[in-house]
């Protein structure tokens, strides 16, 4: 019962819950300028500071085969000048007015993010504005920039025997859909990304009317509404961008890759499992399992594998309630030395099967719903954090499917996290991987020196 005081006592002091213990809406001014572009505006005067994000709706999932990585290379490129502004002058503009910015790409969006004292929030509206439409794309800037996401592939990936493996993967447990391929790209389509295709990708997706601005912090929405009309309203209306049509057949059996790596230390075991996202009923009791299965220390695969029976090193797994598309619900472990892979995949499924054949405690589903609970209110204490919450809300359908994120996970029965269990994880139907080290063997001895 403590937790569930000190989760309302949170979420009374962050102004989100109501009576009844209902979520209270954010005053949030919206509107959708003549060219479409889409603004969410929240106040909040805690602090003089504001966060200023632009999110396009593009990601991975927009691309096509040979064509990998175009999302995240635009990204970089995105940093590189307009004819008013030239390369790396938008980061220095924001440096000098002591603020901060970064960006993101992801299998379903590319997100620009500058958090920056409340009184320069007009200098990034012009630079955002100016980047919308006016980026120069030269081709030895792209060249140059090549390299630069080259090795990032390496590092971050070939390099890197879990990101390889989680790949890999992804690469069997999809078919038909955009998912399968990375997020960076295949690095032959990186060597091979053409001016002209950046070009396209960039006229295609980089329009007011596939984009969401988002402003929060100390500022006054109905007369930053009329400056954003103001610098963004002239930037012109592009065609709509192609749906993705693309819908992943269901797995009609088991899949497995095997990844075998000098750079790996210990070996990895990884699940996959094909799974709804947030437009399904039943993505609250996937976030409570998940929850339940694999978040933190406290989850059934840590304490049972690490602290219980002690074969690995660390186990988990992931959700992604708010993806565009269907996804996978992961699973994961390292087995410690001196035990083998087979066994941690077991070990894995027994708890997997262990919540298929009986419910949760209510205690411990109570413990997972404080836990949500807990992390949404704690994502509403900086600007930044309620500027990506309300936008990746919007960009599931309305900013307001907020208001009925906690409710909905209140509602779900230890019934409901038994059956999705049962539904979404059937053994027939998983993809496997499985990371081996590579033995290096020793050199040979030096011959020993005739006497």
């Amino acid at each position: 019962m403590r937790a569930v005081r000190l989760v309302a006592a949170m979420l009374l002091a962050a102004g989100l819950w109501g009576p009844a213990g209902v979520v209270a809406a954010p005053a949030v001014l919206e509107a959708t300028l003549d060219n479409g572009l889409r603004v969410l505006l929240l106040e909040d005067h805690r602090s003089p500071v504001a966060s200023v994000q632009v999110w396009y709706r593009v990601g991975s999932r927009n691309e096509r085969p040979g064509a990998t990585g175009l999302a995240h290379f635009l990204e970089h490129m995105m940093f590189k000048g307009t004819q008013t502004h030239g390369k790396g002058e938008f980061a220095r503009l924001v440096e000098q007015n002591g603020g901060q910015d970064n960006a993101f790409t992801s299998q379903d969006v590319t997100s620009y993010y500058v958090d920056i004292a409340a009184d320069r929030v007009d200098l990034v509206l012009r630079l955002e504005a100016d980047r919308m439409r006016h980026l120069l794309l030269d081709g030895k800037e792209i060249d140059s920039e090549r390299q630069v996401v080259m090795e990032e592939r390496r590092t971050r990936t070939e390099d890197d025997p879990e990101s390889f493996l989680f790949e890999e993967l992804s690469a069997v447990a999809f078919k038909a859909h955009p998912y399968r391929w990375p997020i960076i790209g295949w690095m032959e389509d990186i060597r091979r990304i053409n001016p002209v295709e950046l070009r396209a990708f960039y006229d295609t997706y980089y329009v007011p009317n596939n984009a969401l601005l988002v402003v929060v912090g100390d500022v006054q929405a109905p007369a930053l509404l009329e400056r954003i009309r103001a610098i963004f309203g002239p930037v012109t209306r592009g065609k709509e961008p192609p749906l993705v049509t693309a819908v992943e057949p269901p797995q009609l059996g088991e899949r497995r890759v095997s990844v075998a790596r000098a750079e790996a230390r210990l070996p990895v075991v990884a699940f996959a499992f094909q799974v709804p996202n947030h437009r399904s009923t039943d993505a609250p009791a996937l976030e409570l399992t998940a929850a339940i299965l694999a978040e933190g220390r406290a989850s059934r695969l840590y304490r049972r594998l690490v602290y219980d029976k002690q074969i690995a090193l660390g186990a988990g797994g992931e959700y992604s309630y708010g993806s565009a598309d269907p996804g996978l619900f992961w699973f994961y472990a390292t087995p410690l030395p001196g035990h083998a892979p087979e066994a941690v995949e077991q070990a894995l499924l027994e708890e997997i099967e262990s919540l298929q054949a009986a419910a949760p405690p209510e205690e411990e589903l109570q413990r997972a719903k404080n836990q949500i609970e807990a992390s949404f209110v704690w994502r509403q204490d900086s600007v930044h954090s309620r500027a990506s919450s309300l936008a990746r809300f919007e960009l599931m359908g309305s900013w307001r499917l907020g208001e009925g994120f906690v409710p909905a996970i209140r509602a779900v029965t230890a019934a409901d996290v038994q059956r999705v269990a049962r539904a979404y994880f059937p053994r027939e139907r998983k993809s496997v991987g499985i990371l081996r080290p590579v033995q290096t063997p020793p050199p040979p001895a030096a011959p020993t020196p005739a006497r």
